[in-house]
């Protein structure tokens, strides 16, 4: 079966599309939605938006490439995005990514066995003030300590 946006979705690309004079900035609202309706954006996905949109594939996936908040593969229930951009790595965002690798048995760009977790490193989360911090999902973590991000992954598990 091809992938198509249910009919909720294609009525908030429509919406989406109404907000901006010129259908092309609609571009990243539009894998925005893509993302949210199939999860990540794979190829297949990408060549749906761009035939949707009507425009060329290489506008859609050089958008989906270069921006880190589009997934080109699945990632678990609880996508974990550690921040070891300058401020963070100084203040021990390599001691909470090693915490989570050891406790989770998966590495950066990793999801685990039962896809409850995937793990990413990410430039810049902008909360230097607070570092060191992940997303989870669409939820910031700051002022994480190895106890705090363990504490944490532990409430996770349990959902």
């Amino acid at each position: 079966m091809a992938i198509q946006f249910s009919s909720g979705a294609l009525e908030e690309y429509q919406r989406i599309l109404g907000k901006y004079p010129v259908k092309r900035a609609a571009i990243m609202p539009a894998l925005w939605l893509a993302q949210r309706e199939f999860g990540h954006l794979s190829a297949e996905v990408q060549q749906y938006v761009a035939d949707l949109m009507g425009f060329p594939l290489a506008w859609v996936s050089g958008l989906a490439s270069f921006y880190t908040m589009y997934y080109k593969k699945p990632v678990g229930k609880y996508h974990l995005q550690v921040c070891t951009n300058v401020s963070c790595m100084l203040r021990g965002s390599d001691d909470i990514v090693r915490v989570i690798e050891d406790r989770l048995k998966v590495g950066l760009g990793e999801t685990t066995a039962d896809g409850r977790f995937s793990l990413e490193e990410v430039e810049c989360l902008a909360s230097c003030g607070t570092a060191p911090m992940m997303q989870v999902n669409d939820d910031y973590h700051e002022n994480l300590t190895p106890r705090s991000t363990l504490e944490l992954i532990e409430r996770l598990a349990r959902d």
